[in-house]
């Protein structure tokens, strides 16, 4: 094989050996070696950090509606509280017994 020729396959062969560890088969390996896994890498969430974020959302969640119970408990409360007293002023006047 001539120079040329051997020029020719050793920059063949270097140029196929960059595709192949700047490509995804080279980040892979890279992150495997590096002692993660390809989507933490990539910058996207492990199945722990997803379920970490349900976790929290559904959390969230639950604060926010026992947050409304509270709310309907006390609005509920005053109903009650204001039917008892209307009650009690109209059985209070009476018929009859109004002004005049």
């Amino acid at each position: 094989m001539s120079e040329l020729g051997q020029f020719a396959f050793g920059m063949a062969f270097g140029l196929g050996a960059l595709g192949f560890f700047f490509g995804p088969i080279g980040k892979a390996l890279a992150a495997r070696l590096g002692g993660k896994k390809l989507r933490e890498a990539e910058g996207g969430l492990t199945t722990g950090e997803m379920t970490a974020e349900r976790m929290a959302a559904m959390e969230d969640r639950i604060a926010d509606l026992e947050a409304e119970r509270g709310q309907l408990e006390e609005r509920l409360d005053f109903a009650e509280r204001m039917l008892a007293r209307g009650g009690e002023e109209t059985r209070a006047v009476g018929p009859g017994q109004g002004a005049g």
